[in-house]
């Protein structure tokens, strides 16, 4: 099989292997934020920070009409909960954290003095007899190598640390993009070079732009909300992901249709405004970008619902990312979708006018 050539530069790619290997939890998302920031600011012109840690980075500040593009920085996580007298930490989990996949997991355990290793242990095969013999949120634990409670926290670890999973992004057949927290750190990537791609090819906005990384998607889409009331959007087009329901063991009747590698999916749900919707498929139609397409009774479970909901509405959109093996350590993005999200993002915004009438229902 011919190998094709990465679509993004040496610059891009370095940045993106730092990022989604730098461990984000909910509420300690700052680390990753600077890196994302350092990359971000030779596009923009300015930027500001939330007290919670969210970021917009801003292209032309002082136009009244403000569009948002947005994705969140935080991954799924763990914490420190309980420590046993033989040294032993069980833990809670911080978002939708997976308890069946955590046993044999290496971890790292978030201190102030830094991240130590750990493991979550598991008996062995040989003796677990039951079926009450499966992972759960009552019997998964982690070893630290510790012998009491007292060596733990001699270690420096206490109760609320937050621990992530341990490993790093690799590339798969040179067409998968496979790691922890591409749910949603691939989002801030691709907005990223978005503003890239506006600041190389000298376009420029007839609006502001706000490059928003939001933190604490994950436990309720608080950052989104913080930063959708600061900021007071006319227009907010939100990224993450969504699942590739073409790997074995997905309902498709439940879950939908959407096929990596098939380009990107947008969502029809309440809170999303169908004016802006139908803009994002006639751009796609015209730059022959491939589009799937989803339903929402409700919400979409994402920071689109948090804009669109918030300052009075934000007439907002989603275009999601196709993911196989969500909330896994395992995540896998096709990288020609990857290309197709940011290309259809930076073409939308060149097809929206600051005009707030464009997006009236009545």
């Amino acid at each position: 099989m011919a190998k094709s050539k990465p679509f993004l530069d040496k610059e891009a790619q370095d940045f993106l292997h730092a990022y989604l290997d730098n461990p984000s939890p909910v509420g300690y998302e700052s680390a990753g934020q600077k890196i994302w920031l350092d990359y971000i600011t030779p596009y923009i012109d300015e930027h500001m920070v939330d007290p919670y840690g969210s970021v917009a980075a801003v292209i032309n500040p002082e136009a009244e009409f403000k569009v948002v593009i947005e994705a969140h920085a935080d991954e799924i996580s763990w914490a420190v909960h309980y420590i046993s007298k033989d040294g032993f930490i069980h833990p809670m989990r911080i978002g939708g954290s997976d308890h069946q996949i955590a046993p044999s997991m290496r971890v790292n355990i978030h201190t102030r003095d830094g991240m130590l290793p750990a493991v979550f242990g598991w008996p062995a095969i040989h003796t677990r007899k039951s079926k009450e013999d499966q992972p759960s949120l009552k019997n998964i634990f982690i070893d630290v190598g510790a012998a009491s409670r007292e060596d733990v926290e001699k270690m420096g670890i206490r109760v609320g640390d937050a621990i992530t999973f341990a490993d790093s992004l690799m590339m798969l057949n040179d067409t998968y993009y496979v790691g922890r927290a591409l749910d949603n750190r691939m989002g801030g990537f691709m907005i990223a070079q978005v503003a890239r791609m506006l600041k190389e090819k000298k376009k420029k906005l007839p609006f502001a732009l706000y490059i928003v990384n939001a933190v604490q998607e994950e436990v309720g889409l608080r950052g989104a909300h913080m930063m959708a009331e600061r900021i007071k959007p006319d227009v907010a087009i939100v990224t993450d992901v969504t699942h590739d329901t073409h790997t074995p063991m997905i309902n498709k009747i439940v879950e939908g249709d959407v096929k990596a590698g098939e380009g990107p999916s947008v969502t029809v749900a309440p809170a999303v405004h169908k004016k802006l919707f139908r803009l994002i498929e006639d751009v796609a139609e015209k730059k022959k970008i491939k589009l799937q397409r989803e339903v929402a009774s409700r919400g979409t479970g994402t920071d689109t619902d948090s804009f669109a909901y918030a300052a009075g509405g934000v007439p907002s959109a989603l275009i999601s990312l196709p993911l196989r093996y969500m909330h896994t350590t395992v995540e896998s993005t096709h990288k020609d979708d990857v290309e197709a999200v940011i290309k259809l993002i930076y073409e939308t915004l060149l097809a929206i006018k600051p005009d707030r009438e464009q997006f009236r229902y009545l």
